[in-house]
């Protein structure tokens, strides 16, 4: 079976996900706690439900630290599995909770005041209690990312082809932040910046134009060749060390020049290379693998 644990932040788009996979076809399972994960594949195993997505969160405490092994016992069966991590920052996920007036999951426990939680507190025990899946799972930062372009995302890593490693490079503008799911993060702002330029300034890094402008300046290609070293060097050490998911980040201003740039680049020489994912945070362009 392919199955899909989607897990995450309260908050953070798990609804959205979960809905998209059950839209395209998985059986979905929304809150399961986590002891019961290995009997409901064992039961679906003996059905025609092929491709199920399990929905789990921070209110099954007590057995999120057995999830790890189970995973484990579930490939040691040939089962394709993945787990998709959810997350945002601290003050967007405040903003979202503001916004709809709901209740935080685990605003119940008792902080160290001996009162009732604020949001904020509930999210960094939140932050705390899912930590063992977030070391496990490719990681989706969906700060400021709108719900079309997450179900893109979603929809792109279940049809991925299964891999020992997935490489995914994703661009995107500094003055929005740095995505909190990155495992390695490059800065470009120091190239010269084809936003200067007001034919080009409507464009993205994809159009021919830019592409020819970057091209032509040395220190871009300087740049991308040591940023590609580096990671060409370091990659054997993240799968002898069993990870699943590696996530770059490059940066630039606005997100839609230098980095988108870079990071089409770094695709292309990476593409023999595992599974490769290309995003744009910043832009509307459409995201591949």
């Amino acid at each position: 079976m392919r199955i899909v644990l989607v897990t995450g932040l309260s908050g953070s788009g798990k609804s959205v996900a979960v809905r998209l996979l059950e839209d395209v076809g998985y059986y979905c399972v929304d809150n399961l706690p986590p002891q019961f994960l290995l009997e409901l594949c064992a039961y679906l195993a003996d059905t025609d439900h092929k491709d199920v997505a399990v929905a789990i969160d921070a209110r099954s405490e007590a057995s999120l630290g057995d999830v790890p092994s189970m995973i484990s016992t579930l490939r040691s069966f040939g089962n394709d599995v993945r787990v998709l991590f959810l997350t945002a920052s601290d003050a967007e996920l405040v903003q979202r909770f503001s916004e709809t007036r709901r209740r935080h999951p685990v605003s119940w426990r008792t902080s160290s005041r001996g009162s009732e939680t604020t949001v904020g507190e509930a999210i960094a025990m939140e932050r705390e209690l899912l930590a063992p899946l977030n070391e496990i799972a490719h990681v989706i930062d969906t700060s400021g990312l709108r719900p079309n372009m997450l179900r893109h995302w979603v929809r792109e890593f279940v049809d991925s082809p299964r891999a020992t490693l997935t490489l995914s490079f994703e661009s995107f503008a500094f003055k929005d932040g740095i995505p909190i799911a990155a495992d390695l993060v490059f800065d470009v702002r120091n190239l010269p910046n084809p936003y200067y330029d007001p034919a080009l300034r409507p464009l993205t890094g994809c159009d021919p134009p830019v592409a020819a402008f970057l091209a032509a300046a040395p220190a871009v290609g300087e740049m991308t060749d040591d940023i590609a070293r580096f990671i060409g060097k370091w990659l054997p050490s993240y799968v002898a060390d069993n990870r699943n998911y590696v996530t770059v980040a490059i940066g630039c201003t606005g997100g839609r020049h230098r980095s988108v740039y870079i990071v089409e680049e770094l695709a292309r020489r990476f593409a023999g290379h595992e599974q490769v994912l290309v995003r744009h945070r910043s832009t509307d362009l459409p995201h591949r693998h």
